[in-house]
C-alpha cells in the first residue's frame, strides 16, 4: 500500500509545479518534500519526475500517480459528506495552554458553549513538554506554546506574544529598583518563577544578576490565581507573564515595574500535522486568538 502522506506530498508537488511552494503550503521543508517523492519513487520502483535542473515534469507514471492522488482526495471528500453534517454545535473542543492563558481563555470559551449544550469543552493548564507531546498524540485538538513546535507529527502559527512583568505593590516606587532593592523584598516563587525572573532580570541586570535559582525568596505559592496576593498586600515581588494577571480580582493593588529592556514570551498556536479540523474548532480558534490578540496590548492600568 502506499504511504498516504508521501502521496499527498507528490499531488500537491504536481499541482503547484514548484519544491519551494508546496513546501510552504504543507508546512514541511524543501528537503522534506523532495525525500518524501524520493521515498515514493523507491516504493513504486520506478522515477515519476523527470529533472532538468530547479524544473520538472512528470513521467507517465508520474501522471497516473497524480491521477490516483486526486482521486484518493475525491473519495476523501466524498466519505466525510457521507459520513454525516460537520456540527459545528456538537462534540468535545480540546485546549491545552499555559496556567495564565487558560484563566484568560476559559471564560471566553464558556460563554461560546454556554448556548450550545451538546459541546463538551476541556481546557487543560499544562507545561510546555505535556502541551505538545498531547497534541502530537491527539489528545488535545489544541495548544499554546512559548516557541515554535519541534515535533514532527506538530505544526504550528505564531498568533502573538505577552510581555513578561516584574510585579511590584501598587504604592512602590515607580523607577526601576536596584538588583539589591530585589534582594530586600524578596522573591514571590512559584513553578516557574526562576525561569522567568532569568528571561526578564537577567537583561536588566546583566552586571549582577546571580541566576534565578539564587535569588532570595519571601514564599512560594503553586496556586497560578493566587502567586500576586503577597504583592498586592506589600510582600515581595514576583515575575509573571501578564496572562498571569487575569484571574486576579485586585489587579489595582499591583504596579508593573517598568524596565530598560523589555521581554515578551511568543505565543504559537499548535494542532496535529494534516488533521482535517472539524466545525466545531473553527470558532474555538477565533477566540484562541483574540485571546492571544488581547495579550498585545500592554494593559496600561497597571503601569507606572
Amino acid at each position: 500500500m502506499l504511504n498516504a502522506q508521501w502521496l499527498e506530498t507528490f499531488t500537491a508537488l504536481s499541482e503547484t509545479g514548484s519544491m519551494t511552494r508546496t513546501a510552504a503550503a504543507l508546512n514541511m521543508t524543501q528537503p522534506g518534500v523532495s525525500q518524501h517523492v524520493k521515498k515514493l519513487e523507491a516504493q513504486l520502483g520506478t522515477p515519476l519526475l523527470r529533472r532538468d535542473g530547479r524544473s520538472f515534469t512528470l513521467t507517465p507514471a508520474g501522471e497516473r500517480v497524480r491521477a490516483l492522488g486526486l482521486a484518493r482526495r475525491a473519495e476523501e471528500a466524498s466519505l466525510r459528506a457521507g459520513i454525516g453534517a460537520d456540527d459545528p454545535d456538537r462534540g468535545r473542543i480540546s485546549v491545552a495552554c499555559p496556567g495564565g492563558f487558560a484563566m484568560m481563555l476559559y471564560p471566553r470559551l464558556l460563554r461560546h458553549a454556554a448556548t450550545r449544550p451538546a459541546l463538551d469543552l476541556v481546557v487543560e493548564a499544562a507545561p510546555q513538554t505535556t502541551i505538545l507531546d498531547g497534541v502530537a498524540e491527539g489528545r488535545f485538538d489544541y495548544g499554546l506554546l512559548h516557541h515554535a513546535p519541534d515535533h514532527r507529527r506538530v505544526t504550528g502559527t505564531r498568533i502573538g506574544s505577552e510581555e513578561l512583568c516584574l510585579l511590584y505593590p501598587a504604592d512602590a516606587d515607580p523607577g526601576q529598583p536596584s538588583l539589591a532593592d530585589l534582594e530586600q523584598r524578596g522573591l514571590i516563587a512559584h513553578p516557574d518563577a526562576a525561569l522567568l525572573a532569568d528571561l526578564l532580570l537577567a537583561p536588566n541586570y546583566p552586571e549582577d544578576y546571580p541566576g534565578g535559582d539564587r535569588l532570595r525568596q519571601r514564599g512560594r505559592i503553586n496556586q497560578l490565581g493566587q502567586i500576586p496576593m503577597p504583592v498586592s498586600v506589600g510582600i515581595g515581588y514576583t515575575v509573571l507573564p501578564r496572562s498571569g494577571l487575569a484571574g486576579f480580582a485586585h489587579r489595582k493593588r499591583l504596579r508593573i515595574i517598568p524596565l530598560p529592556h523589555r521581554v515578551r514570551q511568543d505565543l504559537w498556536l499548535i494542532t496535529r500535522r494534516g488533521r482535517q479540523m472539524p466545525a466545531r474548532l473553527d470558532a474555538a480558534e477565533r477566540i484562541i486568538r483574540a485571546t492571544a490578540a488581547a495579550l498585545d496590548d500592554d494593559g496600561g492600568d497597571l503601569r507606572a
